[in-house]
């Protein structure tokens, strides 16, 4: 049962609140010992912090989970983990997170209540209101990015990166609903209703503006946001994006993957690399200037 329990935390999408390290690295205190400690507990707090509100997620939508293709194989849809358990398990972990959350630093508990807060709310009520949903998600994201800024006391985070923040991750999940749409069709509904919201047209004409968005955003930070060296090399980062993100595109489009981010990242070898040359690069400008 304690496997089924962790199972349901789902680990797989721990990668997600690798977006607090951001504030860590672009504010340059990568190397400092305190910022760094700091933000790497508040990193395993948003884990688990988050793998509640999958257990939460998951209760909700129990019946309709089972019958997905392959959602009936979590442990609360299929049985291996009690109803009654899981709803314990919630709890005590919602209440221990918040609570060293608030004991880390009081600032970054308030964000991590409010994260807790706005995912519950996603779980209850927003993931049926058409665009409010995918929003809210991308809202998700941008708490943990305040998360780091708030643990290293960020003093040169630009704005910018908020902003492309928010539309890498409407990039991120209108992908995993066009995903999810295409390859459930007419059964789709039956495991999100909001999928009834939605059609591939739509969902391809908002990836096009986030697209867009996304790139813009950041090449605008590379040249205009302070406190970046003056010669502009920030822009030679601005490849690795484009690469990211139209390799995420090749991976819904054509290989017909993309259901969930995540998962992807995890096992396509080109956007790893990407990633991790993207970062190398990054840091290599912003510390050995």
């Amino acid at each position: 049962m304690l496997t089924g329990i962790l199972k349901s935390l789902r680990p797989k999408q721990w990668t997600k609140n690798g977006f607090i390290f951001a504030a860590l690295i672009f504010d340059i205190k990568l190397f400092q010992t305190e910022p760094f400690a700091k933000t790497l507990y508040g990193f395993v707090l948003l884990c688990f912090l988050s793998g509640t509100v999958y257990i939460i997620n998951d209760l909700v939508d129990v019946e309709k989970d089972r019958q997905h293709p392959t959602k009936r194989n979590r442990p609360i849809a299929s049985g291996s983990v009690p109803i009654r358990v899981a709803i314990i398990s919630a709890v005590v972990l919602s209440v221990a997170c918040l609570s060293l959350s608030f004991w880390l630093d009081p600032t970054f508990g308030i964000v991590a209540l409010s994260y807790w807060l706005l995912q519950i709310a996603y779980s209850l009520i927003l993931k049926n209101i058409v665009i409010v949903d995918v929003l809210t998600v991308a809202g998700g994201f941008v708490l943990r990015v305040a998360a780091g800024v708030v643990l290293v006391q960020a003093e040169r985070f630009s704005p910018w990166l908020y902003v492309f923040t928010v539309l890498l991750a409407l990039f991120l999940v209108l992908g995993k609903r066009r995903q999810e749409l295409a390859l459930l069709k007419e059964q789709a509904t039956n495991t999100r209703a909001i999928l009834d919201e939605y059609n591939l047209p739509f969902l391809d004409e908002m990836m096009a503006i986030v697209t867009a968005g996304t790139v813009m955003t950041y090449s605008f930070y590379t040249f205009s946001a302070p406190n970046l060296p003056a010669n502009h090399l920030m822009m030679l980062t601005i490849p690795f994006v484009l690469y990211g993100i139209f390799r995420y595109l090749y991976v819904i489009h054509v290989q017909g993957n993309g259901g969930a981010p995540d998962e992807v990242l995890l096992v396509d070898r080109p956007l790893q690399i990407s990633i991790v040359l993207f970062t190398l690069t990054a840091v290599a400008i912003l510390y050995f200037r």
